[in-house]
């Protein structure tokens, strides 16, 4: 059984709701999975995990969340991330959703395989849920 988590940040729901999809499309598959609000995450949360959800929404000038999210995020610059399997996903209103191709460029910098990402403006679609619950799936083969 393949180990999941999913950590994200959320202001308005809407990156909840994603995590929610992500969460039950990897249930789905058999996988056991952990699911946490990011200031309840440990780095343990990803370094012992076979695969790993993100998400943010975009804020402060197409950047992921910068209190928690970030701080997060950085730590894992420096560890030996050995192309992990992730799947990134978060929200947007104002802008264009940059942030997400920043975000999966800087993962793949950290030795990460980005297997899949979702950037939803505003409030997803019936779509952009099966799509996540579907990213679930992926992480938990």
């Amino acid at each position: 059984m393949k180990k999941v988590s999913i950590i994200y940040w959320s202001n308005g729901g809407n990156v909840e709701v994603l995590a929610n999809s992500i969460l039950e499309g990897a249930k789905a598959q058999g996988a056991e999975v952990n699911i946490k609000y990011v200031r309840d995450a440990k780095i343990e949360d990803v370094t012992e995990a076979d695969a790993i959800a993100f998400g943010s929404p975009s804020m402060d000038n197409n950047r992921i969340e910068q209190l928690e999210m970030e701080p997060f995020i950085s730590q894992f610059k420096l560890l030996p991330n050995k192309q992990k399997k992730i799947v990134l996903f978060g929200s947007y209103g104002w802008d264009d959703g940059k942030f997400m191709v920043d975000w999966v460029q800087r993962m793949k910098d950290y030795d990460f395989d980005v297997v899949d990402y979702i950037a939803v403006k505003e409030s997803p679609s019936e779509d952009e849920i099966l799509k996540s619950k579907q990213m679930g799936g992926v992480l938990a083969k």
